[in-house]
């Protein structure tokens, strides 16, 4: 990744050549823990569907606290959300990240349920 970086910030063609910043390449290309797979498997049993809008199709994991800012999160069941991912919704870019993959929302919880409730009164 350093080499990329070091290249990319030489040529100034981050943008061009991925669509992403530098700083979006690194969030997104953080490793995940051996255990991840097992914790997010175990997260959408429980939560099938996104804590928003209710889809069930295309439902991820969303770190409330992101483990890049916070490792010791990244395993917790306490410190996910479920958010669906789509052609017509996308909870998850909208609601987890400002439709930013880099940005994060802190108060994502309150947020999915506020919009839940106001949904279902129309």
């Amino acid at each position: 990744m350093d080499v990329l970086k070091t290249l990319l910030e030489l040529f100034g063609v981050g943008k061009f050549v991925s669509g992403l910043s530098l700083e979006e390449m690194e969030v997104l290309s953080m490793p995940r823990s051996k255990e991840w797979k097992k914790l997010r498997s175990e997260h959408l049993v429980k939560n099938p569907c996104c804590a928003v809008c209710g889809n069930f199709k295309n439902v991820v994991p969303h770190h409330i606290v992101p483990f890049h800012q916070d490792p010791t999160k990244e395993l917790d069941p306490d410190n996910l959300i479920s958010l669906c991912e789509g052609d017509t919704f996308n909870c998850h870019l909208f609601f987890g990240h400002f439709r930013n993959w880099v940005r994060c929302n802190p108060n994502v919880v309150e947020d999915a349920r506020t919009w839940k409730k106001k949904t279902a009164e129309i």
